[in-house]
């Protein structure tokens, strides 16, 4: 929790931060009766409360905000769950597919056809062939039921001779595979 130099925990009313963020902290917030308000993003949360010199309020945002725009840190860790990750992606306008680790992830989006049992089908694949799937999203688009999309993070490339049949039996049951990136996996990583 950052604010201005000076500013006490006590004199703070409003928090600002991202739509996610905010109900990673509702427990502090609520504890210290400061209301949430949403932001675009969080650095952009601390920049507009140092621009703006605003004394009551504050920004759940990074350490690394709080120097870029002279705020200080009021508490560090309000999350609920220490357990609260934030991943960040590096976006390009290029793509880089070749293999530069050994350990790599790949990021894509997929519709599966609309047929009894797509989603269990398209995913067969997957088990079969030994992928691990780390992450699964679904989305509606258009506001139907009927037309879903999902999004997906396995481990491997795509050149990888399992990560291959996996998609094969994708296409399959699917409208639309789309491959977003490719990436090395971080070290931390287990």
């Amino acid at each position: 929790l950052l604010a201005l130099p000076g500013v006490a925990l006590g004199d703070i009313k409003v928090a600002r931060g991202h739509l996610v963020i905010l109900p990673q902290c509702r427990k502090f917030l609520d504890a210290h009766g400061i209301r949430g308000e949403a932001a675009a993003d969080n650095a952009g949360a601390a920049a507009d409360i140092a621009a703006r010199n605003e004394r009551t309020a504050a920004a759940l945002a990074s350490e690394l905000a709080g120097r870029i725009y002279g705020l200080e840190i009021l508490q560090k860790n309000v999350e609920d769950q220490l357990h609260n990750t934030t991943r960040f992606l590096v976006m390009s306008a290029h793509n880089r597919p070749e293999r530069r680790t050994g350990k790599m992830l790949t990021s894509f989006v997929f519709q599966v056809r609309n047929i009894p049992a797509a989603l269990y089908k398209a995913m067969g694949g997957f088990a079969t062939n030994g992928v691990n799937m780390i992450k699964l999203e679904s989305y509606m688009l258009g506001g139907a039921f009927r037309a879903t999309q999902f999004y997906a993070d396995i481990e491997g490339h795509p050149d990888d001779p399992e990560v291959k049949r996996a998609f094969d039996e994708l296409a399959f049951f699917t409208d639309m595979i789309r491959v977003l990136g490719t990436y090395p996996a971080d070290l931390g990583r287990p």
